[in-house]
C-alpha cells in the first residue's frame, strides 16, 4: 500500500460492480447483464472513486475492464439515469455531468495501464470508457455506438470529442460522434479504435494475456510512458521533449534499468519488479 494516501481508508469491496486482483491484475466487471450492464449514478461514482485509488492499492500493476453477459456496457440506464434528470435542475446536471467527466478523467490520468475487453455493445458511455481506455480488445461481435446525438445532446460528451479524433482522425471522429451510428468490430479494428479483434470466445484470455504480459513487465517504464503519452497531447515539442529527457534520466537510475543491464550481462531474463 502506497504510504502517500490520504488518511481515510481503503475500499475493501465494491457494492455496484465486480472487482477483484489476481497477482498484480484487477479485474472490474460492469455486473447488470439484463440491462446489458447500463450504468446507474452510483457506478459512474464508485468507477471514479476505484481508479483513483487503484495507484495507492500498491497490489496494482494493469486494470482490466470487461462486462458481464452479451454487452461491455450500454451507457447509462434510461429509467435511473435519464429519467431523473428531467427532474434536476442545471446545477445538479453540471455535478453529474462533471462526475461523469472525472470518470474518464480518472481512467487518462492514473499511472495504471486499462485494458477495455469489449464483448459485445459499447454504447454511450460505455463507448468512452472504452476510449478512455489504453487497449481496446474486442470479440468479432463488439460493436461501438457513441449516441449522444441520438438521444439529443452533443455528440461531444466525456471528453469524447478530445480523445476520439487522436486515435481515428478528426474526419471519422466526426462521423461517429454526430451520426451516433453503430461500428462493428472490423471497421473499429481498420479506423485504429480496436487494439486487437478476436473470437468472442477467445476475448477473455486475450485480456488475461495482455494483463499478465503489462503486469510481469517493467511496471515503472509502462506507467510513466502512459502518463507521458496523455500529457504530451497538449504539449509543444520543446516542452515534450525536455519532459522525456528528465523522465528518462529518472528512470536511468530505476532497479528495473540496472536489472536489464544486469540480466544482459548474464545473457537471462530479466525479472522485472516494477521499482
Amino acid at each position: 500500500m502506497s504510504p502517500f494516501r490520504a488518511t481515510p481508508p481503503l475500499t475493501k469491496s465494491w457494492e455496484h460492480f465486480g472487482f477483484t486482483v489476481d497477482d498484480g491484475v484487477a479485474t472490474l466487471t460492469f455486473d447488470r447483464p439484463d440491462k446489458l450492464n447500463a450504468l446507474t449514478f452510483d457506478v459512474y461514482a464508485d468507477l471514479r472513486d476505484l481508479v483513483l485509488e487503484l495507484p495507492h492499492r500498491g497490489d496494482v500493476r494493469v486494470l482490466v475492464i470487461t462486462g458481464r453477459g452479451r454487452g461491455f456496457c450500454s451507457g447509462g440506464d434510461v429509467e435511473e439515469i435519464i429519467g431523473e434528470l428531467q427532474k434536476m435542475e442545471t446545477a445538479e446536471l453540471l455535478e453529474f455531468t462533471r462526475m461523469t467527466g472525472a470518470v474518464v478523467k480518472a481512467l487518462r490520468e492514473t499511472p495504471i495501464p486499462v485494458i477495455a475487453a469489449i464483448n459485445g455493445i459499447a454504447a454511450g458511455a460505455g463507448s468512452v470508457i472504452a476510449l478512455a481506455s489504453d487497449f481496446r480488445l474486442l470479440a468479432r461481435s463488439a460493436k461501438f455506438a457513441f449516441l449522444f446525438t441520438k438521444v439529443g445532446l452533443a455528440g461531444a460528451d466525456m471528453g469524447a470529442a478530445y480523445l476520439l479524433p487522436r486515435l481515428v482522425g478528426l474526419g471519422r471522429a466526426t462521423e461517429l460522434l454526430m451520426l451516433g451510428d453503430k461500428l462493428d468490430a472490423a471497421r473499429a479494428e481498420t479506423i485504429g479504435l480496436a487494439t486487437q479483434v478476436v473470437d468472442d470466445e477467445e476475448l477473455p484470455a486475450a485480456a488475461q494475456a495482455l494483463a499478465r504480459r503489462l503486469a510481469d513487465g517493467p511496471a515503472l517504464a509502462y506507467s510513466t510512458t502512459k502518463v507521458l503519452l496523455t500529457r504530451e497531447l497538449d504539449t509543444d515539442l520543446g516542452g515534450a521533449i525536455e519532459l522525456e529527457a528528465i523522465t528518462q534520466a529518472l528512470l536511468m537510475t530505476a532497479k528495473d534499468h540496472k536489472e536489464f543491464y544486469a540480466a544482459w550481462s548474464a545473457g537471462r531474463s530479466p525479472q522485472w519488479t516494477g521499482r
